[in-house]
């Protein structure tokens, strides 16, 4: 297997790891405050709540925690990108 930061300036490949693991974080926890209500997505836990099918509290904290940490992890991997375009 290939070193895949061979030839990525060592400063450049710092950003990219901790980037790389702070978007798996996020993505996780996300995964888990959904999960709480067998929901795909925010839209979906969202729905859950406008018909009544879950209770408002605390699923409305945990629909807005959910769209924030999706939020910041698209931020995060535009970041992300711009660093792997520029190299630094």
């Amino acid at each position: 297997m290939s070193n895949f930061f061979q030839n990525v300036p060592s400063e450049a490949a710092v950003q990219m790891s901790a980037l790389s693991g702070l978007i798996y974080d996020l993505r996780e926890d996300r995964k888990l405050l959904l999960k709480q209500y067998d929901a795909a997505d925010e839209t979906e836990l969202l729905a859950k709540i406008t018909s009544g099918e879950v209770a408002e509290h605390p699923a409305y904290d945990h629909y807005l925690g959910a769209k924030m940490l999706a939020d910041t992890r698209e931020t995060i991997r535009e970041q992300l990108r711009e660093l792997l375009a520029t190299g630094l």
